[in-house]
């Protein structure tokens, strides 16, 4: 590395501006634009989707791939583009049998097809992202582009540490200098197949037992990342420590655990170009801390009237945006929601999902018209509206690896109601007297996953705006001047990349 930026290639299955069905995409799209503002020569490869292609940014190379998987040959071809609004490049990895097959309107996704009302797994997962992995390893030779460090996310890349260390690293030189970080984004997601497939790898059949790929008689992609990286992350330390439990580690916690010295969590960042009250576009007035407390209710009587509710300025605004599935901890939100309406609130839910849980909010809405809204599916500038217009925000999930809406909810002076797991409870200081005189107390925090106990801290934070303005204004401005950007996530990163490489 003398005389040389730090190289790292991040390896992931989408990212914003080309892809995205989660979480995965806003870190694959927004990190390496904040390692390349530090001096990283940073590239992103990722599989070649039909959106991607029909988005005009990706263009055809001249470098051609040819993997084998089990007795078949695949050909593919390497596309180039740039992450938006930035110089890093992106390696889009063409093969139209696996990739050219996300229609929205036909509901075939990225890695699900929709299927009598309901979302199965492409059948062929497996070889899909198996092909993908062996073709970004293949890539390397071709662009002579040769990283310190492969950074791989979710089950997806889990196989590149093992392909490196067992395969390809025995035959290339430059393959067997690259060192691995596998970060974890959502344990419950670990691409397990039929052990059928292991012929499919390439990888001897030895690798298959229980400290290595097995996994109660499975092939498991993310358990290979976990037992092969150099070093693995996740996206916050309380998911760290939650993920080596039973209680969150989806029977991957006893791998964890013997790897514990190898573990580390960092909370992803925000992307504040796009949300920050003082330049958001989408929202009727702009505002900062100095303006928050003239301009925010403004933004309140819109978001009112949006959902067609009175506009009542001094009744608190609860406000939810999230997907419509037990993680996100709507049972507590329904078990809760008459309680907490009869408290002299109002609450808007913003959110697609479950049936059943978009069933009972419609019920909801129908019994309370002036107090309750609902709008069931997603739009860009109606969730940037909730936060804005919201006095609170609700989070209160099951289990939330990092989690982005609360870190939205400081930036905008929208006080954080959640349960403290994952990156909740890192991100947010509960509303105590020491958090108060320390000076980090931002919002409102719960434990147990149960009604009482989310309405227990629902009304704790009544009682504060209520009879309290003095604190609840020192929660908004506290919340607003924290920095959970992307540039303070990446220099974490950066000094796990040299730990992990040893310079």
């Amino acid at each position: 590395m003398q005389g040389r930026p730090l190289r790292v290639l991040l390896a992931a299955s989408e990212a914003v501006g080309f892809a995205k069905t989660g979480g995965l995409a806003d870190v694959a799209g927004s990190l390496p634009v904040a390692l390349a503002k530090r001096g990283v020569d940073v590239r992103v490869v990722m599989p070649l989707y039909r959106g991607a292609r029909e988005t005009g940014l990706c263009q055809p190379t001249d470098v051609h791939l040819n993997v084998t998987i089990g007795s078949q040959s695949y050909s593919g071809r390497v596309w180039w583009a740039h992450l938006p609004k930035s110089d890093v490049p992106v390696y889009l990895i063409e093969q139209d049998h696996f990739f050219n097959r996300d229609d929205k309107a036909a509901g075939h996704g990225l890695y699900q097809y929709s299927e009598n009302g309901g979302k199965r797994d492409y059948p062929d997962n497996g070889e899909r992202y198996i092909f993908f992995q062996r073709a970004l390893l293949d890539l390397l030779g071709g662009l002579d582009f040769w990283p310190d460090l492969i950074h791989a996310n979710d089950w997806q890349t889990g196989l590149v540490p093992a392909y490196l260390r067992e395969h390809y690293g025995h035959h290339s030189p430059g393959h067997a200098r690259i060192r691995t970080l596998f970060t974890i984004h959502n344990i419950a997601y670990q691409g397990q197949f039929s052990s059928q497939l292991m012929h499919a790898t390439g990888l001897d059949h030895r690798h298959f037992s229980f400290d290595k790929l097995e996994f109660h008689g499975n092939l498991c992609f993310m358990k290979a990342g976990i037992c092969y990286a150099d070093f693995i992350s996740t996206v916050s330390p309380k998911y760290a420590e939650e993920i080596q439990t039973s209680a969150f580690g989806c029977g991957l916690e006893s791998t964890l655990q013997v790897r514990r010295h190898k573990l580390a969590g960092i909370v992803n960042g925000v992307d504040y170009s796009s949300w920050d009250p003082a330049n958001d576009s989408h929202i009727p007035v702009k505002y900062d801390p100095t303006s928050v407390f003239r301009n925010k209710p403004v933004c309140k009587a819109a978001l009112q009237r949006q959902f067609h509710l009175p506009e009542w300025r001094t009744t608190p605004l609860l406000g939810m945006v999230a997907r419509l599935t037990d993680q996100k901890g709507i049972e507590l939100l329904l078990n809760a929601g008459e309680e907490i309406i009869r408290r002299d609130t109002q609450l808007v839910v913003l959110g697609d999902g479950d049936p059943h849980y978009q069933h009972w909010l419609q019920v909801l809405r129908d019994r309370y018209p002036d107090r309750v809204g609902v709008y069931f599916g997603f739009s860009e500038p109606l969730a940037h509206l909730v936060e804005a217009g919201s006095d609170m925000f609700l989070m209160p999930s099951k289990y939330e690896p990092s989690g982005l809406n609360q870190l939205y909810s400081l930036r905008y002076g929208t006080v954080p109601v959640v349960r403290a797991v994952g990156g909740l409870s890192d991100s947010i200081g509960d509303c105590s007297e020491d958090a108060l005189r320390a000076g980090v107390a931002t919002g409102f925090k719960f434990g147990p996953y149960t009604g009482p106990a989310f309405l227990g801290a629902v009304e704790r934070a009544l009682h504060c705006y209520r009879h309290r303005p003095d604190i609840w204004s020192r929660l908004i401005l506290t919340g607003m001047n924290q920095d959970w950007s992307w540039d303070r996530s990446g220099g974490e990163y950066i000094r796990l990349y040299r730990q992990i490489i040893g310079v």
